[in-house]
C-alpha cells in the first residue's frame, strides 16, 4: 500500500463569499447561487489506468459515493475502498480487497459501496460480496468467510472462464437482507453464467433467499441483474431491472419471451418471491436490457397520490407503473414488429409500446437522416445505410446486416433516471447513435474476425452464428446519423408528455474528428437533482454540469481533470455545507483520457477551511 502522502489531495482556496441564512447557516446550491460554485477538493484513489485483468480493457473509475455521518465511502475496480472526511477530503483509511488479475472481465467497473448501519458492502468484478467496517476499514469478522462471500460458488450455471461472473453496481439493502445481482459477460457463448439474485444476512451473510430469471432447464443463461437494485421498504418490495438472456444476438435455443428476462421484476423483498413483473421486450435479439434502475416517485392523480415506479429500457422507452401492482400508469399497447430472416430463428410477433411518454429516443432513420461532416462521408453513411435491413427499433438481426435503433448503447442507459420533485418531472440522458449487427454463419466466423478487426466480433458459441456489432458510422469513423448523439430530456410524470430536451455536453473535436466540439454528445453516467437543478457528468467533454430543472437551460459547468463516467452526489456536510461530488474516470474510447479522481465541488466559503492533508502513519 502506499503511503496516505501520496494520495495528492489537492485543496483549492476561495475568495468568493458564500450565502448565508439568518441563522449563519450556509444556504443549498440552488439556481441563484450555482454560478458560485467552485473545485472544493480532488481526491485521487492512486489506482492504476492499466487493464485489470487480461484483456487489455482498462477499468474506468465510475463510483458514486456513499455519505453518512461527514465520511464519504468510495470503492474502484482494482478493490480499492477508502474512507475521506466530506468536508476536505482527507483520507481516514483505505483498504484493498484483492481482486483477482488474471482474468477475462467484459465489464471491469464499479459504480460504488452500500452503507448500511455501521458497515460497507461492496460487490466486485471478481464475483464476490465483500463487508467492511465503515469505521476502519476492517473485515466484518461474523460476515460470511473472512468478512466475504463467493458468490460464483453458489450458482446454478457456473461461469467458462474467470471475469465472466461479476458485480459491477452497488448491492440493495431491506432491513437485516444485502440484495445483490451480477454482471455477465455478453456473446460468448449460449449458456453463459446463471443471473440468480439473492438475499444474503446483513450480519452472518447467510443465504436467504434466490430468484431464478429463468428456467432450470434453460439452456441459456444471464437475464441477469446488473443495474441497480432499487427497494420500497415500507411496501417489502425489491424492483429489479433485468438483463437480455444469453446469448443477446441469437434466441433460436430460448424459444417464447423468456419472461422474467428485459423486465422489471418486483420481489417481496423480505422473502424474493415475485409480486408482479412487466416484461420490456420479448425475446430479446437487440441486447435491449433493462440497464436504466427503476425509479420510485409519487404521481399526483384526482384520487390522491400514487407511489410509481419509473422504469427505462436501451430501446428508449419508459414505462410507468404503479408500484404496488404492476398496473400501467398509461395504456400500453402490443404492436405487430418484423420477423426474423433467419431461418433458426422465431421473433416474437408483438412487443410493448407505451402510448406514454413518446421514446425519449429516435426509434427509426430514413435517408433523410442520414448525415455526414463531409460530402465523402455521407455518400459512404448513404451506402451503408441502403445495404441494411431497417424496420425500425425492433428489426431483427441478420446475415445481412441490420440496423439497430437506438441501438445497445442508446436509448436510456445505466445512468438512469433522476426525480425533481419540484417541477413533477422525470430526467434522464439518452443515447442516439445506431448499431450494425451482423450474425456470421459459423464457418465464416474466424475470416470475419480477421478481415473486420475494428469491429466488436464474438463467438456465440453453440449456436449456428457468431455475430459482429459497431457503432453506425462512416469509414472515417464519424456517425452517419445527425448530431446531438446525446441528449437529456424530461418527462412531465402526471400527464405523460415531454417538458425538455438540450443537447447533453459536448462531443470533443478530436474524438469525431471535427475542427470543434459539437454539441451533444455520447454518455454514460447519471444526473442527480437537488433544489430545482440537474447535476451530470456523463458526456466524453471534461466537464460536471448543473442545468435549471424547470427548463433544461444549462446554468453551470466545472472543469474535470477528464470526463466523468458516473453519477454525482449531492450531500450535506455535518457543517451545513452542500456538495457536489463525481468520480472523474474518463470513458474508455480514443481520444479521452483515464483517470482516477474524484472531485468535490461546493459554493465558496468565507476563509477559513482545512488544509486537507492526509493523516501521517
Amino acid at each position: 500500500m502506499k503511503s496516505n502522502i501520496a494520495c495528492r489531495l489537492i485543496i483549492l482556496g476561495f475568495t468568493a463569499v458564500a450565502s448565508i441564512s439568518p441563522t449563519g447557516a450556509q444556504t443549498g446550491i440552488n439556481v441563484t447561487n450555482v454560478q458560485n460554485l467552485k473545485m472544493a477538493w480532488v481526491y485521487d484513489t492512486r489506482d492504476s489506468t492499466q487493464s485489470v485483468g487480461v484483456t487489455g480493457k482498462p477499468p474506468v473509475f465510475s463510483a458514486t459515493p456513499a455519505y453518512h455521518d461527514g465520511r464519504l465511502y468510495l470503492s474502484t475496480p482494482h478493490g480499492t475502498v477508502a474512507a475521506l472526511d466530506a468536508e476536505t477530503g482527507t483520507e481516514l483509511w483505505r483498504t484493498s480487497l484483492s481482486i483477482r488479475r488474471l482474468a477475462n472481465y467484459s465489464d471491469p467497473a464499479n459504480r460504488g459501496p452500500t452503507f448500511h448501519r455501521t458497515r460497507l458492502y461492496i460487490g466486485t468484478i471478481d464475483g464476490r460480496l465483500v463487508c467492511v467496517n465503515s469505521r476502519d476499514g476492517k473485515r466484518c469478522e461474523k460476515f460470511g468467510s473472512n468478512g466475504e462471500i463467493d458468490l460464483i460458488a453458489g450458482l446454478r450455471s457456473k461461469p467458462g472462464y474467470p471475469g465472466e461472473y461479476g458485480v459491477t453496481s452497488a448491492p440493495a439493502v431491506y432491513r437485516n437482507l444485502v440484495i445483490v445481482g451480477s454482471s455477465v459477460g455478453d456473446n460468448g457463448r449460449a449458456r453463459m453464467s446463471s443471473g440468480e439474485v439473492r438475499a444474503f444476512d446483513a450480519i452472518t451473510g447467510q443465504l436467504k433467499w434466490t430468484f431464478h430469471p429463468l428456467s432450470e432447464k434453460s439452456p441459456t443463461g444471464a437475464a441477469n441483474t446488473w443495474s441497480k437494485i432499487v427497494v420500497d421498504e415500507e411496501r417489502d418490495l425489491a424492483f429489479l431491472p433485468t438483463g437480455s438472456p444469453s446469448p443477446d444476438y441469437f434466441g433460436g435455443l430460448r424459444p417464447g419471451n423468456n419472461e422474467y428476462a428485459n423486465s422489471v421484476v418486483a420481489l417481496k423483498a423480505s422473502t424474493g418471491k415475485p409480486v408482479w413483473h412487466f416484461q420490456t421486450v420479448h425475446h430479446d435479439l437487440w441486447d435491449y436490457d433493462v440497464a436504466s434502475p427503476p425509479l420510485l416517485f409519487q404521481r399526483k392523480s384526482r384520487g390522491g397520490s400514487i407511489p410509481a415506479v419509473a422504469v427505462g429500457s436501451k430501446t428508449g422507452h419508459l414505462f410507468l407503473f404503479d408500484r404496488r401492482n404492476g398496473k400501467p400508469l398509461f395504456p400500453i399497447e402490443e404492436r405487430p414488429v418484423p420477423a426474423s430472416d433467419t431461418k433458426e430463428e422465431e421473433t416474437s410477433r408483438t412487443q410493448p409500446f407505451p402510448t406514454k411518454p413518446a421514446s425519449l429516443a429516435p426509434q427509426r432513420i430514413t435517408e433523410n437522416d442520414i448525415w455526414g461532416l463531409t460530402p465523402e462521408d455521407r455518400a459512404a453513411c448513404l451506402s451503408i445505410f441502403r445495404s441494411l435491413r431497417n424496420e425500425g427499433i425492433f428489426t431483427p438481426p441478420s446475415v445481412t446486416g441490420a440496423l439497430h435503433v437506438p441501438g445497445n448503447a442508446g436509448g436510456l442507459h445505466w445512468g438512469g433516471i433522476a426525480w425533481d420533485a419540484k417541477n413533477r418531472l422525470l430526467i434522464a440522458p439518452i443515447n442516439r447513435l445506431p448499431a450494425i449487427i451482423r450474425l456470421i454463419p459459423r464457418e465464416g466466423f474466424a475470416n470475419a474476425r480477421k478481415e473486420f478487426p475494428s469491429r466488436e466480433t464474438t463467438e456465440q458459441n453453440g449456436t449456428p452464428y457468431g455475430m459482429s456489432r459497431e457503432f453506425f458510422r462512416s469509414p472515417s469513423g464519424r456517425p452517419c446519423t445527425a448530431p446531438p448523439w446525446g441528449e437529456l430530456v424530461a418527462v412531465r410524470a402526471d400527464d405523460g408528455e415531454i417538458a425538455w430536451r438540450v443537447p447533453l455536453g459536448e462531443m470533443p473535436a478530436e474524438v469525431v474528428g471535427a475542427p470543434a466540439a459539437i454539441a451533444g454528445s455520447l454518455n454514460l453516467g447519471g444526473p442527480a437533482t437537488s433544489n430545482g437543478l440537474v447535476f451530470i457528468g456523463a458526456s466524453l467533454d471534461p466537464y460536471l454540469r448543473a442545468f435549471d430543472a424547470a427548463t433544461g437551460r444549462e446554468v453551470w459547468k466545472g472543469a474535470l481533470p477528464t470526463s466523468a463516467r458516473a453519477t454525482p452526489l449531492v450531500f450535506t456536510t455535518k457543517s451545513g455545507r452542500q456538495m457536489v461530488a463525481i468520480a472523474a474516470g474518463g470513458h474508455d474510447v480514443p481520444n479521452v483520457k483515464l483517470d482516477t479522481k474524484l472531485v468535490v465541488f461546493a459554493l465558496a466559503q468565507p476563509e477559513k477551511h482545512s488544509t486537507g492533508k492526509s493523516p501521517s502513519r
